[in-house]
């Protein structure tokens, strides 16, 4: 009889998840291209195409970067500030913020919404504490360049999801080894190459949640497109590249017309040669600051003029065509990407242009908004080992997008007060008011602190009111001696 040694499901992976590992893996490197392009597009990195006309080939290797990319990405970015989560039946949410710090989520959640707009599209993963059943959850932002899900459009979640990262620091592993993290509804899988060309299981966290914990923030999202699309569109990388000739034509124009051109006519040669006869340079020639000419023959001088020095100013203004389109395609202002006019906006024209892109970041903060709360949703289900209550919903509290001025948000918010729409000591009334979440939680510190002040001084003025009532008008049965504050029942 033949003995078959059985395979332990916690050492090796099954046929079906090696199939769906190489399924994503195939995902993520078909992808890797188009947004390694958008990245080098946003760090200034990308070849620009030459069309092989003005160019010399001597100057083949200059390179022109305009930030147009970066700036219009950042711009949007600086207004996604997220500041606290909160549970929004107003109970203590002192359990959400201690998740949101031991993970550094309000600054970790910038780099999260950057990548999302440069890339389209950015990873939550969500895994258990490293030091025991004390330990918060984890939460971690994680790049589309190494990670993929796998989404069910019907439900609206993902079923799978894989991460190939360096390995980790607490795995025994050579330099610079790569693992694969398999996310699956049921466990979280950890491999590392074998030495026989696969993949070793090192580890498996059964979590048994029956949701894959990776959530994923998506960028303009379509219908037919739940993966998300990057804000550097082929429109954006077309003018990117058009503005990049042009500059690289201006220098190239200024290398070789930078100084204006002279003529002579009707000089002879001995003009263009030093005293020893030997024939001057061309820089020589046009760099002389005192040029002698002889008469001719004839007794004439000979014609000497300058041709008109190369104006970049048509140049320019193709430049400021480009950045009024570049402005439309980003929704900033023009005056963002370093075009200006000789009519400088006025307050309510920057305000005016800024609309379109407040309108975007608040359609970000609507659908970012709900990633958020779902992760920190899979976060306490995570370290509870029950999911949380359904009726108790989670907000998430960003900065007002707009950022308009302090005195224009106070002011509306003393009118809501006034008309008795919003109590004055609302916690309500200081976000609109433009506090931070910090600024409102120290000023509900100080009203406590005031409050207690106020209740132990009126606690002593009745005490004193009561002793003195007490020392002014004694009572018949007090008359072999005085009634004291400490015989008061």
């Amino acid at each position: 009889m033949t003995a078959y040694a059985p395979e332990l499901p916690l050492t090796f992976l099954s046929d079906d998840e090696l199939a769906l590992i190489n399924m994503l893996r195939a995902d993520m490197l078909r992808d890797r291209w188009a947004l390694q392009l958008r990245d080098a597009y946003f760090n200034g990195e990308q070849l620009v195409r030459d069309l092989g006309i003005s160019i010399p080939p001597q100057l083949k290797g200059l390179h022109t970067v305009i930030g147009w990319p970066r700036v219009g990405v950042e711009s949007l970015e600086e207004r996604l500030d997220l500041e606290a989560f909160r549970w929004a039946d107003g109970s203590d949410s002192s359990e959400l913020e201690e998740i949101a710090s031991a993970n550094d989520l309000y600054d970790e959640s910038s780099l999260a919404h950057l990548d999302a707009l440069v890339y389209g599209r950015e990873y939550l993963a969500v895994g258990s504490g490293d030091c025991g059943g004390d330990c918060p959850p984890l939460i971690s932002a994680e790049s589309p360049l190494d990670m993929t899900l796998m989404w069910d459009a019907r439900l609206r979640m993902g079923t799978a999801a894989l991460r190939e990262c360096a390995a980790d620091t607490y795995i025994e592993s050579g330099p610079d080894e790569r693992m694969l993290v398999l996310y699956l509804p049921d466990q979280t899988v950890m491999c590392l190459p074998s030495e026989s060309g696969g993949w070793e299981v090192v580890d498996r966290d059964m979590h048994n949640l029956g949701v894959v914990p990776v959530v994923r923030l998506a960028n303009r999202q379509r219908t037919a497109d739940r993966v998300g699309k990057s804000e550097i569109t082929p429109e954006v990388m077309s003018i990117t590249d058009a503005a990049c000739r042009r500059l690289m034509g201006m220098e190239v124009a200024a290398e070789f017309f930078g100084a204006p051109q002279r003529y002579i006519l009707g000089a002879s040669e001995s003009a263009f040669q030093d005293a020893e006869g030997n024939a001057k340079s061309a820089w020589e020639t046009y760099i002389g600051r005192m040029l002698a000419l002889e008469r001719d023959e004839d007794g004439n001088v000979p014609e000497v003029g300058q041709f008109s020095a190369h104006d970049p100013s048509g140049q320019t203004k193709i430049v400021d065509m480009y950045a009024r389109i570049m402005a439309s395609q980003m929704s900033v202002a023009p005056h963002v990407l370093g075009y200006s006019s000789d009519n400088p906006a006025s307050a309510d024209a920057i305000r005016f242009a800024d609309n379109r892109q407040v309108k975007k970041a608040e359609r970000r903060i609507r659908r970012f908004g709900a990633n958020w709360q779902d992760a920190m949703r899979l976060a306490l289900w995570v370290r509870d080992g029950v999911p949380p209550d359904k009726a108790r919903r989670i907000e998430t509290v960003w900065r007002n997008p707009a950022t308009p001025t302090v005195a224009a948000q106070v002011d509306a918010a003393v009118k809501l007060v006034q008309q008795g729409i919003l109590p004055a000591d609302s916690d309500v009334t200081l976000e609109m008011a433009g506090f931070t979440e910090a600024q409102r939680q120290r000023v509900a510190a100080d009203r406590r602190r005031n409050a207690g002040r106020a209740d132990g001084s009126a606690l002593m003025d009745r005490l004193a009111e009561i002793g003195a009532g007490a020392r002014q008008a004694p009572s018949a049965e007090s008359s072999e001696g005085d009634l004291g504050i400490d015989d008061l029942g």
